[in-house]
């Protein structure tokens, strides 16, 4: 929508300076004349001519003096005629992209009009959703009509048409993602309700929050967080059921090569020299998992490593930032000495929006793409991973949970002084977390759930191995 009135201001303010430009030339033609007919005239005074060559052209001048004059006449006549025209063109022209102006304002008023009434409104009901959704579905089937029309015919009606249906559609599609955002502020179980019914008419991503959504085309009870599905191997002991969607190909960014690679470094430096020739995250992986099945390796050990790693990462200077400016911790001496004891004043209302942000891009060498969302409580400072690039090709609890949820989760409230809740799917592999929501331990958080991974491959490597490490707390 931006791009478009960005074009449309373009072609209003080619319009303005096409008019000046018109302007000018006319202002200019008939400045010039008049300048000329000055300077002609003045010039003429400096000429000197003899009575008797006076007498000799006087004959002649007087014919041509009237037959110039007629001639005159008519080319002013006509050059009057011909600016008139002009003029009248100008005005005619200026008159209609007025009016134009007039109508595109009119039009974008009356819909962010109706946007905000729609994302205001106080109580909010699912009929009111599915309204919201009726509306989107026949503007669809509207575009597609109109499409056609604009391919066979291509007549600059259907065009306008079809900006001004996508405009509402995105107008829209806000209202209702407000509209559920608020829906969920006020009872997280009615959305949750809400939107399950609806899942397969609204995209995944323009949902405030999954965590309880079921994911389309997938049986209900097998997607969710809290309703993993359980299957037991040979021996009896009790499993979660892997991944069941096709694994994702993740592509790189040099900043994600480059962060990437200065993690591996430390991962190599706080294992004790723990490394590996395979490239990217697979080596990175290799790594942790040789960690993790080491004999007598400890869930805290391996917390701290990663743990280290992340501080690391942020160098010394970046957590004291932070604290001070967003989560709102004052060291004692701060501010020229006027904090006389270390103060809590936060965490400040920006910090998990603000958080929720920045994180897409600093940390997707991990864990892929990702997008801010809302919480649980319908406030800002969400982020979904939409498939976990570590979660994916690790296929590993055990090292989802002490190598990356519970260190996250400590090094965030810890070094940070932000409360942050990782919370993992692991039939879809989408991971929720939520800055500033104060996290469940792992014993009782009914979105993780208890057993290894069906297809784990840490889980063979460890049987046998009297290592209080596991897939659990």
């Amino acid at each position: 929508m931006i791009n478009r009135y960005c074009r449309r201001a373009v072609i209003i303010g080619v319009a303005i300076v096409a008019i000046g430009i018109v302007s000018l030339s006319i202002t200019a033609e008939y400045g010039f004349a008049f300048t000329y007919g000055r300077y002609s005239t003045r010039n003429s005074a400096h000429v000197s001519l003899s009575r008797s060559d006076w007498h000799k052209i006087h004959g002649h001048s007087a014919l041509l003096f009237f037959s110039s004059s007629r001639s005159n006449e008519d080319s002013s006549s006509a050059e009057g005629n011909r600016n008139t025209q002009l003029l009248d063109d100008v005005k005619r022209n200026a008159l209609k992209l007025g009016e134009n102006i007039i109508y595109e304002c009119n039009e974008v008023s009356s819909i962010l009009g109706k946007t905000l009434k729609l994302s205001w409104k106080q109580s909010v009901g699912a009929e009111d959703v599915v309204r919201i959704c009726d509306e989107i579905d026949a503007i669809q089937k509207l575009q597609l009509s109109v499409g056609e029309k604009v391919t066979a015919r291509g007549e600059k009606t259907y065009v306008s048409l079809t900006s001004r249906l996508n405009m509402e559609q995105r107008a829209l599609r806000f209202a209702r993602t407000s509209m559920l955002r608020s829906m969920m502020k006020d009872s997280y179980d009615n959305y949750v309700t809400t939107a399950t019914f609806l899942s397969n008419r609204i995209p995944r991503r323009e949902l405030p929050n999954v965590q309880d959504i079921p994911y389309p085309n997938l049986l209900p009870a097998a997607t969710t967080a809290t309703t993993s599905t359980t299957v037991a191997d040979e021996n009896g002991v009790v499993l979660v059921s892997d991944c069941s969607l096709d694994k994702v190909a993740y592509s790189e960014s040099i900043l994600d090569k480059f962060l990437l690679k200065i993690f591996r470094d430390l991962v190599e430096k706080n294992t004790g020299g723990i490394r590996s020739d395979k490239p990217g995250i697979q080596g990175l992986l290799e790594q942790g998992r040789t960690f993790m099945v080491q004999e007598g390796q400890t869930p805290e050990a391996m917390h701290q490593m990663v743990y280290n790693t992340l501080g690391g990462l942020m160098t010394p200077y970046l957590p004291p930032f932070y604290r001070i400016f967003m989560s709102g911790i004052l060291p004692k001496g701060f501010f020229m000495g006027l904090v006389e004891k270390d103060q809590t004043l936060g965490p400040w209302f920006y910090a998990p929006w603000l958080t929720s942000m920045v994180t897409p891009t600093f940390f997707g060498f991990l864990v892929g793409p990702s997008y801010p969302n809302a919480r649980k409580d319908g406030q800002p400072g969400g982020l979904l991973v939409e498939k976990c690039k570590f979660l994916q090709e690790s296929g590993c609890k055990g090292l989802c949970l002490h190598q990356c949820k519970i260190p996250a989760q400590k090094f965030f409230q810890e070094a940070l002084g932000l409360p942050l809740s990782v919370t993992p799917n692991f039939i879809t592999q989408e991971c929720q977390w939520s800055f500033g929501e104060t996290p469940l331990p792992v014993e009782i958080d009914p979105y993780f759930p208890q057993g290894c991974l069906v297809g784990c491959e840490s889980r063979k490597a460890m049987s046998g191995l009297k290592n209080a490490a596991s897939c659990d707390a």
